[in-house]
């Protein structure tokens, strides 16, 4: 095992803009398509309202469904949590504890809401259709076109609480509204290193990784950074991130459409479908290596490699094009 240490040449910092506005971020910070930390952004009256007891009350006790973890690394790969449904009142209350007295684990466990839509299958996830009464109180930036929003997804986690890595594949403002939260991301072109299941990196320890396993990952460019409550991280398609809540904390992401909208899967709820032209691509790939299986070894590697060369050649960006 082997932690990554603050003087890594592979760690970045995350650029961090004060006092930002609809020009500044459409003319310098959004055209370069990195991550980044805004400051000085008007998020309204969330900021002061959001305490648990305010939450508690005007969130309502409607049920909410969440994940419940013994253990604050959250694993995908072995599921070490439960889906357990509390009515918001009490879930808010449980998530901003550090001791149980009612729990479902252990009196230590840590609680995540990521907000679903009415029918998770069809209906998008949106604060001010699920949870309007503390809608009212936040404001989203209008860095888009209104006919570009996807969704926002109201989020609260307890203190301590690891989300593993993964990428969205539209663009988006996570509204950091209460807490603060460490922040490790990832580009696009370090894709190769992440050891990718769908939409998730394997690796799930980011700061002590086991590199017998995953050798690649010690050289995956990083960036960090943290988060203040009241800040928002522009987080662009297909940027991996991993977030860890330092505090309880409460925040908002809006999503919204940065290409045609014809490229989207229109099934998707969720905003974490590969875009439909992507999906072909991989089934045509996935129809090629199962072609490739009628071959002896030596020669499906030969022309597996040919494949890889012709994808990079036609495919990958030169240096200095993203």
């Amino acid at each position: 095992m082997t932690r990554r240490s603050a003087d890594d040449k592979y760690v970045a910092n995350l650029d961090i803009y004060d006092g930002v506005t609809k020009d500044m971020f459409l003319t310098e910070i959004y055209p370069k398509r990195r991550p980044a930390i805004l400051r000085g952004v008007e998020i309204g009256e969330c900021r002061e309202k959001w305490t648990v007891d305010y939450m508690a009350a005007r969130g309502g006790c409607g049920e909410v469904k969440v994940h419940v973890a013994g253990n604050p690394q959250m694993d995908f790969i072995h599921k070490n949590f439960l889906y357990r449904s509390l009515p918001f009142s009490d879930f808010v209350r449980r998530a901003a504890e550090e001791k149980h007295t009612d729990f479902f684990i252990d009196e230590k466990e840590v609680y995540y809401l990521r907000a679903l839509g009415e029918d998770p299958r069809k209906d998008i996830a949106d604060i001010r259709q699920q949870f309007p009464e503390l809608a009212k109180d936040i404001v989203f930036p209008d860095f888009f076109e209104p006919e570009q929003f996807f969704s926002s997804v109201f989020r609260i986690a307890s203190r301590g609480l690891q989300l593993w890595t993964h990428y969205d594949v539209m663009d988006n403002l996570l509204i950091q509204v209460t807490g603060k939260k460490r922040v490790v991301l990832f580009s696009p072109q370090e894709a190769e290193k992440l050891y990718l299941e769908g939409d998730k990196s394997s690796v799930l320890d980011i700061d002590q990784p086991d590199l017998h396993r995953f050798p690649l990952f010690g050289e995956a460019l990083r960036v960090e950074g943290r988060l203040q409550p009241g800040d928002i991280l522009f987080i662009p398609a297909l940027w991996f991130h991993n977030v860890v809540s330092e505090e309880f904390g409460v925040a908002v992401n809006v999503f919204w459409k940065n290409l045609p909208a014809e490229l989207y899967d229109h099934k998707d709820t969720y905003g974490n479908r590969d875009l439909v032209p992507a999906q072909r691509a991989m089934q045509i790939v996935d129809g090629a290596l199962k072609g490739l299986e009628k071959l002896p070894p030596e020669y499906r590697d030969f022309y597996a490699r040919r494949l890889v060369l012709r994808i990079k050649s036609k495919a990958y960006c030169k240096d200095g094009d993203v």
